[in-house]
């Protein structure tokens, strides 16, 4: 019987081996693994860089080898599975597991709690900034629309494996704000929420063809376009979402999506052609000229767009530049962006001239640092900075040359104004303690 044992013993200890074996045997005979889904891995160690000897080679040797082991997404796959199936958990810091298999970013988690959120400073410059492009696409006779994608679990958070939610999310506070504004915007939440259809993919962090279609025909109906696209012929085709990717790279996704029968007509033209290009041209037989800013939810949005202009700009920059309508001779603008990235109305200042306003500024009591940049557009200046003090929750920004005062566009700690170049030295002025107080710009 003690013989019996050590063999198994030995056997098994020999298999463990074995299996240890496999990642670095596999990938001296295979070679490393791929990439799974939006990954970047580490590329192959190098003993010299552009100063000679790579210092850092044996720390590049072992972050390619922990990436890029034999079978590391099969591996990553099974583990996965296996915490779904035994815990009802991800195993992954990036997905969370729902009810029925849904799949949710992580990140939306504390959206839809209500925690975690942007102060009421950086949610009043985030409806502010919003407030003065409309504005300036007003006042060059340009319809503008202003959207927010909602998050999949805002939506459809009986999916969630969550208690009871109390908290006001940042969206509805941004609403509220613009509200309080008089500002106009296309609320997506009653337009998807309004539907016994599900037009979210349960496997992935967007909507749905279908979805993209209803968003098309409410963004059209706003800018005064008809289009019926939702109500079309769609047929089933494969789908693999983001999510299941991310959580199970070597998986194979059952999912399916409903496309249009009839896809939408357009032409590419100069510029990218994948849903995800940062920029994208066309042209189709309708009228009008749109300028659109977007995010992933425009990959399945843009084609319908796209039919509906006679010709558009599709841009993935998280900076809004309205110089493009312009450009482009736009007489539309569309403004997507998904309810997690409220935050990038502020992190990315738009680009638009700086409106005047008739406001009687005080003596300036300091001084506070700017930049200034005179190089795009020309013959316009570029001046920020970070204020000296907090100013109130609810207040804007002004600059001023001593003939004229402009209103800056707001970056929660600090402002950004395009301004007409070459006419300073400029004064900054805002509201603190319900007081407005004035600053020399050097």
């Amino acid at each position: 019987m003690e013989k019996t044992e050590k063999i198994a013993s030995a056997v098994f200890i020999a298999v463990i081996l074995l299996l240890c074996l496999v990642p670095s045997l596999g990938m001296a005979f295979f070679g490393p693994s791929e990439a799974g889904a939006n990954e970047v891995l580490a590329q192959p160690p190098k003993l010299t860089d552009e100063l000679g000897f790579n210092g850092a080679v044996l720390a590049d040797t072992r972050q390619f080898l922990d990436e890029r082991f034999f079978a590391r997404q099969e591996l990553i796959t099974a583990g996965r599975r296996l915490s779904s199936f035994a815990f009802g958990t991800a195993g992954s810091r990036e997905v969370e597991v729902g009810r029925g298999g849904w799949l949710f970013y992580n990140e939306t988690v504390s959206d839809l709690a209500g925690v975690e959120g942007l102060s009421d400073r950086e949610l009043f410059c985030a409806a502010n900034n919003v407030r003065l492009m409309e504005e300036y696409c007003e006042s060059v006779d340009v319809e503008v629309v202003f959207t927010l994608a909602p998050n999949k679990n805002s939506l459809y958070p009986e999916y969630m494996r969550l208690g009871a939610i109390t908290g006001e999310r940042d969206i509805e506070k941004l609403y509220a704000l613009l509200d309080a504004m008089e500002c106009d915007y296309l609320d997506l939440f009653d337009v998807l929420g309004n539907r016994d259809e599900t037009l979210y993919f349960a496997h992935d962090s967007h909507w749905t063809s279908r979805g993209a279609a209803l968003g098309a025909d409410a963004i059209n109906a706003a800018l005064g376009v008809d289009s019926g696209f939702f109500e079309g012929e769609f047929k089933e085709e494969p789908h693999t979402g983001d999510l299941f990717e991310m959580l199970y790279p070597a998986g194979r996704d059952s999912e399916t999506d409903l496309v249009p029968v009839n896809e939408p007509v357009f032409t590419f033209g100069e510029g990218g052609t994948r849903p995800d290009s940062i920029t994208i041209n066309t042209e189709s037989a309708a009228d009008g000229t749109l300028l659109c800013y977007r995010d992933s939810f425009g990959n399945d949005l843009f084609p319908y767009l796209a039919a509906s202009f006679g010709s558009a700009r599709f841009s993935r920059s998280p900076q809004y530049d309205l110089a493009l309508i312009s450009e482009l001779g736009a007489d539309a603008v569309v403004i997507e962006l998904v309810e997690r990235n409220i935050r990038y109305l502020l992190d990315y200042a738009p680009v638009v001239p700086a409106p005047q306003r008739d406001v009687e500024l005080p003596e300036p009591s300091g001084e506070v640092r700017v930049r200034a940049d005179n190089s795009e557009p020309e013959g316009w200046a570029t001046v920020s900075g970070t204020l000296p003090a907090a100013p109130d929750g609810d207040s804007p920004v002004y600059i001023s040359n001593g003939l004229a005062v402009y209103e800056a566009i707001l970056t929660g700690e600090g402002f950004t104004a395009l301004l007409p170049a070459a006419n300073g030295p400029w004064t900054v002025s805002f509201y603190t303690d319900g007081q407005l107080i004035s600053y020399n710009a050097v």
